[in-house]
């Protein structure tokens, strides 16, 4: 018979255990945090030692922990929008650019801001990066005891260990970026779920419409966070309407419905409309950039063809390379986190982790980066696995069988199996575990070393200069602390579309820079030579070079610091065969994407019109050279576009702009009468033809049709007389 002394002793105990699960949760991930922040500050604490003259003499009195990084560029990214944010301008990735739909998320960037606004300043912002991110993995382990209700209270001691328990996740999640954040509050949405769930149970007295609506606030923070959790949100929305649909009728299921998937909704077309308003696309920047929907020479079958290729690459590399040493074993993690579909006491969970996991693997594959960055897209996916896996294991522990002879075999057989998986991960874990480490700190020297240490030349250069063309948004702009110019445009500049523009390629991104005042370009270039062609032969004078020593993660070994000449553009939109008795009524200036769209410029076959520039000698004056861009254009493609804003009365004549290596021959149609056939001649430098087309409307649409081999048009002027 139990005493009163015992049942105190175990309702103590039992009031004590959650105290006690929260302290191996908190100390499991401070332990954790603590190996891959300190190999950040060893390694550049080596880099540091190495570009010392004094060299290992200088550890003798110095330091042992070097300054703090982050062990991808990106992270910097976030840290510009935090710090534009807490000086006052909020979603701007550089001060002064307006706003930029660039940046991967919405809400981190905030709650990075408040940090910078407290003190967090320079590098040590990314002390405050880390802080939030123990506190989310902190705080998803404290919310993944709900998944383990149903089983003994010790088997939620499992999820600490095994969740953190993969490097390359570890890796993503004390990265800096917003992986951490993202768990954090899918975590706070299985709450909320899971309470929305149970209302069902309760009977009827009970109403779910404030539980539906805390788990939309849930799913609002979510696409916020990373606009792909879309899957993941209706995930939530659309099984808690059918648990409804189940036991309540179709009225209680679409209440469910709405007031958990309309607020995750809603921020979505917010953010289009603004992206749309504020930069004349309703996607984001960086899904121009990165997505292959996007990708503007890619046909439909190609953009499939990548999709399955990248779904498989994520389950392949996942499993062959970041959860085993061998390829193989790692199929064992997925067998695990199959068994929690097996029995009705976890099942619930573990359909809400697989689905989580498969959409997201699924909706990420459209991204054409996703195989980069250490597979960090992927690593949401991961985490939902491990936790899947975590039940698994707690099943196989503590599922009752049969009684009799045949049960204690089975519980011994998957005991046996649980612990012989569970070390088989381990041991094939562990060697790669050490790597993820030790490529943790290297990156983020390697950024260091470069990206850091550029910034802080640029603002120590003097005269200061007044903006900065980068090809990667990220620590340059953050360290030198000076007006940037995103080249890639994920920064975003004025509304003017980079993204799309370097999508098409480089000279794309040249006409836009030819549409900035001269005052304001930049003045001072900070690129990889190698991702853009001619472009810095063109229009830069190489004045320093920043190398990176066992580069790990960098775009090239050497950042290049130019001095650019922007003269070439100057005089590059005007033609130099007008009359005196002449003026431009309207241009279309090819491979400029405002100029495109303003003209309503369309391709027959839209994977076609590749960018082409050159910079040849000016035919007026031949001792400067002028530099324009067009669009390549193969026979058998067509060009349509609108010019208007003609005087009535007056002819209209059309210059061309060419320069030719190869003969060819181009149909030009008017509001669908044909008018004249281009012959352009082969010539070493710029030439203009012209086309006569009389007296037409106010406005004229003109199709150019491409007949014998392709042709590069750069320029097109409508003009009539004074």
């Amino acid at each position: 018979m139990t005493t009163t002394h015992e049942m105190r002793r175990v309702g103590l105990a039992a009031r004590l255990e959650p105290a006690l699960f929260a302290l191996v949760a908190g100390g499991v991930t401070l332990a954790i945090a603590c190996i891959f922040y300190s190999s950040i500050r060893l390694q550049t604490h080596f880099g540091s030692l190495s570009l010392r003259p004094e060299g290992w003499d200088a550890a003798v009195s110095g330091a042992l922990l070097g300054e703090w990084s982050a062990p991808l560029d990106d992270v910097f990214i976030h840290f510009d929008f935090a710090r534009a944010a807490a000086r006052g301008y909020p979603f701007q990735w550089s001060e002064g650019n307006g706003y930029s739909s660039g940046g991967t998320s919405l809400l981190y960037p905030s709650v990075l801001a408040f940090g910078y606004w407290i003190g967090f300043r320079q590098l040590h912002l990314m002390v405050w990066a880390g802080i939030v991110a123990c506190v989310c993995v902190f705080a998803t382990l404290l919310a993944s005891r709900r998944m383990f209700g149903a089983l003994p209270r010790w088997t939620s001691y499992l999820a600490p260990p095994i969740f953190l328990g993969v490097g390359a996740l570890s890796w993503s999640l004390f990265s800096g970026m917003e992986v951490a954040l993202l768990i954090a509050i899918w975590a706070g949405a299985l709450i909320a779920w899971d309470d929305l769930l149970r209302v069902p149970e309760a009977g009827e007295v009970s109403r779910p419409q404030l539980g539906a609506l805390v788990l939309g606030i849930w799913g609002a923070l979510l696409v916020a966070t990373r606009p792909e959790a879309a899957t993941t949100v209706a995930l939530f929305s659309l099984s808690a309407a059918a648990a409804f649909w189940k036991r309540r009728g179709a009225g209680a299921a679409t209440r469910v419905l709405l007031l958990s998937a309309l607020p995750g909704v809603a921020v979505l077309v917010v953010q289009a409309f603004a992206n749309w308003a504020l930069t004349g696309d309703t996607s984001a920047a960086g899904a121009l950039a990165k997505l292959e929907l996007h990708h503007p020479h890619l046909s439909g079958q190609q953009v499939w063809d990548a999709w399955k290729f990248h779904v498989g690459y994520q389950v392949m590399r996942v499993t062959h390379y970041h959860l085993s040493l061998v390829p193989g074993y790692g199929w064992a993690l997925w067998a695990l986190a199959v068994v929690p579909l097996a029995t009705k006491k976890t099942r619930r969970y573990a359909a809400l982790l697989w689905g989580s996991a498969a959409l997201w693997i699924l909706t990420v594959a459209l991204n054409g980066q996703v195989r980069w960055q250490n597979e960090r897209y992927t690593m949401p996916a991961v985490a939902w696995l491990l936790l899947a896996a975590a039940l698994g294991v707690a099943v196989l522990l503590t599922h009752a069988y049969a009684r009799g002879r045949r049960g204690t075999f089975f519980r011994a057989a998957s005991i046996v199996v649980a612990v012989g998986a569970v070390g088989v991960l381990a041991w094939q874990q562990l060697p790669r575990y050490r790597e993820q480490v030790w490529f943790f700190g290297r990156a983020s020297r390697n950024i260091r070393d470069q990206h850091v240490l550029t910034g802080r030349l640029l603002r120590r250069i003097n005269p200061r200069p007044s903006r900065v063309l980068v090809g990667d948004a990220g620590a340059i702009p953050y360290m030198a602390d000076i007006p940037a110019l995103d080249i890639i445009g994920l920064g975003g500049y004025r509304q003017m579309p980079f993204a799309r523009a370097t999508r098409w390629g480089i000279a794309g991104a040249i006409e836009l820079i030819e549409r900035i005042p001269p005052r304001e370009r930049p003045d001072v270039l900070a690129i990889y030579p190698s991702w853009w062609g001619d472009m810095p032969l063109w229009f830069g004078d190489r004045v320093l070079d920043v190398p990176v020593r066992g580069n790990v993660i960098c775009g090239g070994p050497t950042k290049v610091v130019y001095e650019p000449r922007w003269g070439p553009l100057d005089g590059s939109a005007q033609p130099f065969s007008t009359q005196p008795d002449e003026v431009v009524v309207d241009e279309l200036d090819f491979a400029d994407m405002v100029s495109e769209r303003e003209h309503r410029y369309e391709i027959s076959r839209p994977v076609t019109g590749f960018l082409a520039m050159k910079m040849l000698p000016h035919p007026g004056r031949p001792a400067r050279d002028l530099w324009d861009g067009g669009r390549i254009i193969p026979p058998g493609v067509s060009e349509t576009f609108e010019l208007g804003g003609f005087t009535a009365g007056k002819p209209v004549r059309l210059v061309v702009r060419t320069a030719a290596p190869q003969p060819s021959r181009i149909d030009v149609i008017a509001d669908g009468k044909p008018v004249a056939t281009i012959d352009i001649e082969a010539t070493d430098g710029w030439s203009e033809k012209s086309i006569d087309l009389g007296e037409v409307g106010d406005r004229i649409e003109i199709r150019l049709d491409a007949r014998e081999h392709e042709h590069t048009l750069y320029h097109l002027w409508a003009v009539q007389p004074r």
